[in-house]
């Protein structure tokens, strides 16, 4: 993989528009010099921007008329995806001109402008959408499908666990990722008869490079005690809906105590390292880019409020799964998981 990636910017989408998303990709570039973009949208408008950062007037950008919005429906913007700064970097992606493409726009339109354009990869059925996420343990847990899909059946599932335990061992370092499937109870009678499915195939799985470790409930999410959590989307866009706002929840409760008197405001000097760190530990900026899995081409989304910090980390990473090629360990993960269940035939 060439060890300086391209990557395609939208960099229309976003709450933000196209001056947080520059100062993001120069945020990017100064953290690695290496990195090259192309910019995707109004010309004008992102010339001006680039021409406030330093190192970043010679970027290429390409002119594009048009921009999804956050109210379009994916129909609309599938019609509009030639002409369209989100459509136009996915191209970029399809045509081998970049590596992975990013936005920070409307994640149904990207979904499926991206899902028509790439198509799936041989032998998944539908794509996921992948994010880090924050926990008590050693390090972060991969969550997904967090919105792509809102029907699941079994064989999603397992398509999940497999993808998410390989883009684990890439994001993260796992060595062996300990999956689970997302439930109502951890007792093996508990869920639907797609999750019960599901965990009956993964229970067959052996020698591959994780392991499933069966069923976990949405309160132990953040404990560590998981490296992959698989979901259908429906599910998991509201598990990470509720974990967002909880954390702002908290983050607003210690702000409003600490200021309610003189002596609350002094204890704040007083546990300002610690208050800094757990709100370092609950900014979304510093966890920012969900990687569609199961597409031929690497897709990136971008919180949509999403600040320059979050931005280059969204950066960072999808160069990141460009260089280790992402794409071709799924499908060997895929290809060792079918052979090493058991079939039917061959017990006796």
């Amino acid at each position: 993989m060439d060890e300086a990636p391209r990557i395609a910017i939208d960099a229309m989408g976003g709450d933000g528009g196209p001056a947080t998303i520059v100062a993001g990709v120069a945020l990017a570039r100064q953290r690695d010099p290496s990195l090259r973009f192309t910019l995707f949208g109004d010309d004008a408008a992102l010339r001006a921007e680039l021409r406030r950062h330093s190192g970043m007037a010679d970027s290429d950008v390409v002119h594009c008329a048009d921009v999804i919005t956050g109210d379009d429906k994916p129909s609309q913007a599938i019609r509009r995806s030639k002409t369209s700064s989100m459509g136009a970097a996915i191209q970029a992606v399809k045509a081998g001109e970049a590596a992975a493409a990013l936005s920070a726009g409307n994640t149904g339109a990207l979904m499926a402008i991206a899902k028509l354009s790439l198509r799936t990869m041989h032998g998944i059925d539908r794509p996921a959408l992948a994010a880090l996420l924050p926990t008590l343990g050693e390090r972060d847990l991969v969550m997904l499908d967090l919105g792509a899909n809102t029907d699941c059946d079994a064989r999603n599932l397992v398509e999940f666990a497999v993808m998410g335990a390989a883009y684990s061992r890439l994001a993260l370092g796992t060595v062996q990722p300990r999956v689970r499937l997302l439930n109502i109870g951890t007792e093996e009678l508990k869920g639907t008869g797609e999750l019960k499915d599901a965990a009956a195939q993964l229970r067959q799985q052996t020698g591959s490079g994780w392991r499933f470790d069966g069923f976990i409930e949405a309160d132990r999410l953040g404990r560590g005690e998981a490296d992959v959590i698989v979901s259908d989307g429906f599910s998991g866009n509201i598990a990470l809906k509720s974990i967002e706002g909880t954390a702002r929840f908290i983050t607003d409760l210690l702000r409003r105590a600490f200021s309610s008197s003189i002596r609350s405001k002094a204890g704040f000097l007083l546990s300002k390292p610690a208050f800094q760190l757990l709100r370092h530990h609950l900014d979304p900026n510093n966890h920012n880019g969900a990687v569609f899995l199961g597409l031929n081409g690497l897709v990136v989304k971008s919180h949509g409020g999403a600040d320059e910090k979050g931005i280059a980390n969204a950066i960072s990473l999808a160069a990141k799964i460009a260089r280790e090629d992402l794409t071709r360990r799924i499908t060997d993960d895929l290809e060792d998981f079918r052979g090493s269940v058991v079939q039917p035939e061959d017990v006796a």
